[in-house]
């Protein structure tokens, strides 16, 4: 357990520090979850919304694990994460195409599940 709690908290660090994104864009993404939660419930209700956020997280929990694993714990460039070399140190550059693909795939995947299994 304590090894699965150290992997979550490296994760976590990845997350908050790495520069993939510009900051005011990991500010705004939180705005935009929550802005479509709020409109998401108002239009098909709580019990849709839940649908839709769990299958979503759960997709995007999926993209995650696999370009962590293929990345090495994001340290080697692969599809369209890349790692460059900054004064002898390994750091991110960007993200890419695929994974933005993945992240609307995702989104489309998650709506269609919820309209169509809940009913």
């Amino acid at each position: 357990m304590r090894k699965f709690i150290q992997e979550i908290l490296y994760d976590a660090r990845f997350i908050k520090d790495h520069e993939l994104q510009p900051a005011w864009y990991k500010v705004l993404k939180v705005f935009l979850l929550l802005g479509l939660m709020v409109g998401f419930t108002i239009i098909f209700g709580w019990r849709k919304t839940a649908i839709f956020f769990l299958c979503f997280f759960s997709l995007s929990l999926i993209v995650h694990l696999v370009y962590r694993h293929k990345t090495r714990k994001f340290t080697q460039t692969w599809l369209d994460f890349i790692i460059e070399d900054v004064g002898g140190i390994s750091k991110p550059k960007r993200i890419g195409i695929y994974y933005y693909l993945a992240v609307i795939i995702n989104g489309i995947i998650s709506f269609l599940v919820c309209r169509f299994v809940s009913g």
